[in-house]
Parts: structure tokens; C-alpha cells; sequence
């Protein structure tokens, strides 16, 4: 069985890590995986949104610490090993669809990472969040950092990465780490993502870059302007003016 499961229905890919006896703990094959699989989901016009969950009781307990010996013994498989948590984060972060982190139960470490790199966050009351990098001597990646600052500002920040400390879904809430709390997360995201997946593609992707790249300090104006300048050449504008004209829903390609 697969450590990963994808579902696509109706333009919603669920992608579910699915190690529940390891409250989905997350090796290094997965990570790599989980890039792959996020990459491919850019050229796949099935999919509108993305939902990213875990399996069972929990999101992820993050990083599969027992299997550090065997793939992060030492320095250079070290340096390897963060390229890959790096891969897998910034291919959700960098997807051109919306992405939804639908938590339950533990959300630590490196699985923080994998939810922060989703647009949204939605948690239930009771998921627990923490990065205990403080207590391993392990200095959280630059690219998660980065992503944990544009979130929750540097004070906030440095307090979760200082003190190794986890902290509910209400505090969570209160810092911006998470943007909703459901009664069921999953059941939420798939609310979002179906609302969201009705909406123009072209719209959405170009909103994201732009956005992103105003979060990170490094936005490409060029590249900036070529996606403004698909989407006012594109069938789906004239398909939104058509739709407006009409008074009825419209149908877009993302073309």
C-alpha cells in the first residue's frame, strides 16, 4: 500500500499521507514523492484544487525520525535530505492550483512545513502544532522559515522555533498559523476547494504567483505580467464576459 494516496474527483485532488500507525510520519522517499506528485499536478487540467491531509487521527507527527540514521547520518546526507523537504514544500507552495491543508491531530516539524507551503489551513479544535527542532539541534530549513515569518511574523516565530513548545488550534488561530477551526477539517477543505475549483484558473494562478512572490520578497514582474496577459488573451474572458452577459454560471478550461 502506498505511503501516499491521491484522489482526484470532480477537479478536487485529496492527497492523504497514509501512515497512521506512524501518525503519518513522513520518510524520505515521501518527501521526494510528495514533489513529484505536486510538480505533476501543474500540467494536470483535472485538477482545479488541492487538498493535502493525513490518514486517521493525525495530519503528521512530521519527519520520520527513526530512519535519520539510516538517511541523515551525516553532514552531506543531511544537506540531501533538507533538499528533498525543501523540494516537496515548495512544490506545493509553487503549484499553480489552491492547496488546502485540512488538519487533525499532530501537525509537527517537518509536517508544519507541508502545511504552511498550502494557501489555506483549516485545523480542528483539537490538532496540536509544535516544531521541536530545538530539541533535536536541527536549524529549520530556510525555506520553511521563511514561509513560518510571512504567517506569523518574526516575534511569533522565533517563540515556536526557540522553544520547541506545541500550541493548540485556538493559538494557532489567534497568529495567523492557521486561518480557520472546523468540525471537521477535511470535510471543510472539501467545502473550500469546490468553491474554489469553479473559479478561473488562470485567474487563481496568477493571483498566487503575484502573491507569492510579494510574501517572499522576490516577485518576478515579468513573469508577473506574461500570466496577466494569458488570461486577457484567453478563451476563459471571454467565456466570464460571455457568462456575466448571460447571467448564468460560467465554464472555464483554464485555456
Amino acid at each position: 500500500m502506498s505511503d501516499i494516496l491521491v484522489d482526484n474527483k470532480d477537479g478536487v485532488a485529496v492527497v492523504t499521507l497514509s501512515r497512521p500507525a506512524s501518525r503519518n510520519a513522513v520518510t524520505y522517499a515521501m518527501w521526494r514523492q510528495l514533489a513529484d506528485l505536486f510538480r505533476a499536478f501543474d500540467g494536470d487540467p483535472s485538477v482545479r484544487s488541492i487538498i493535502l491531509t493525513g490518514a486517521g487521527n493525525d495530519f503528521s507527527a512530521g519527519a520520520d525520525i527513526l530512519e535519520f540514521d539510516a538517511v541523515r547520518g551525516d553532514l552531506e546526507d543531511s544537506k540531501a535530505y533538507e533538499v528533498a523537504v525543501d523540494a516537496a514544500g515548495d512544490a506545493i507552495y509553487q503549484v499553480s492550483k489552491p492547496t488546502i491543508a485540512a488538519l487533525r491531530g499532530y501537525c509537527l516539524g517537518g509536517a508544519a512545513h507541508l502545511a504552511m507551503s498550502c494557501d489555506f489551513r483549516i485545523a480542528e479544535s483539537r490538532a496540536i502544532f509544535g516544531i521541536p527542532a530545538a530539541r533535536l539541534s536541527i536549524v529549520y530549513g530556510i525555506s520553511a522559515t521563511r514561509k513560518l515569518y510571512s504567517l506569523v511574523g518574526a516575534t511569533e516565530a522565533k517563540r515556536i522555533l526557540f522553544s520547541a513548545k506545541r500550541f493548540d488550534a485556538g493559538k494557532a488561530l489567534d497568529i495567523g498559523f492557521i486561518d480557520e477551526i472546523a468540525e471537521d477539517a477535511l470535510s471543510a477543505a472539501h467545502d473550500r476547494a469546490a468553491e474554489l475549483a469553479e473559479n478561473a484558473p488562470l485567474t487563481i494562478a496568477g493571483a498566487k504567483f503575484i502573491l507569492n512572490g510579494c510574501a517572499r520578497g522576490a516577485l518576478d514582474h515579468a513573469a508577473a505580467d506574461r500570466l496577466i496577459d494569458e488570461a486577457s488573451a484567453s478563451h476563459d474572458y471571454i467565456e466570464g464576459r460571455q457568462a456575466f452577459k448571460d447571467k448564468r454560471s460560467p465554464r472555464f478550461l483554464g485555456q
